[in-house]
């Protein structure tokens, strides 16, 4: 293996590690000063938006709520699949080396860590702040997990039609 084919030889390695780095420092500075108030206090409103301190045992949507050991478990998982699609098989899939899908990866890989954090660290609950009304709240690590799927699925769909031409 060549040096420029490592992940860590390359641009990969340092921009997947400040990538993760600063969504999970984000995500967790943003909810440390929401802790800081109490669960169901809005601390801003306009319009249809509002920050409001929510803690969440489920998933998303609040779907599977009580459910804190297994969505620990899987999201334990998730990172582990996470970091073996960049690690490995972007070997074997080129595209998934190019630097947009190296930062999608990242937006999921700080995602997932900056919630499993919380459900580690607050007996499985997930603290979310952002809500638009008719969305249910979410988080900086749950906006960054989304925004990393829609480039990826952006990514592939391109790629897609690359290969029809």
């Amino acid at each position: 293996m060549q040096k420029a084919d490592s992940l860590l030889g390359s641009w990969r390695g340092p921009v997947l590690f400040f990538t993760v780095s600063l969504i999970v420092a984000a995500d967790q500075l943003t909810k440390a000063w929401v802790t800081s108030f109490d669960v169901g206090e809005v601390i801003f409103k306009l319009g249809f938006f509002r920050l409001v301190h929510v803690q969440n045992t489920g998933a998303a949507f609040g779907i599977f709520q009580g459910q804190s050991f297994i969505l620990t478990i899987v999201a334990a998982i998730g990172i582990i699949v996470l970091l073996f699609l960049v690690l490995f098989l972007r070997r074997s899939y080129p595209f998934m080396a190019g630097m947009t899908n190296i930062v999608a990866f990242s937006l999921m890989l700080g995602g997932a860590t900056g919630n499993l954090i919380d459900r580690l660290r607050q007996e499985g609950r997930v603290t979310d702040f952002l809500d638009v009304g008719f969305w249910p709240a979410f988080n900086v690590a749950d906006s960054a997990m989304v925004v990393g799927v829609i480039i990826v699925a952006y990514s592939l769909l391109r790629l897609t039609r690359a290969e029809k031409q």
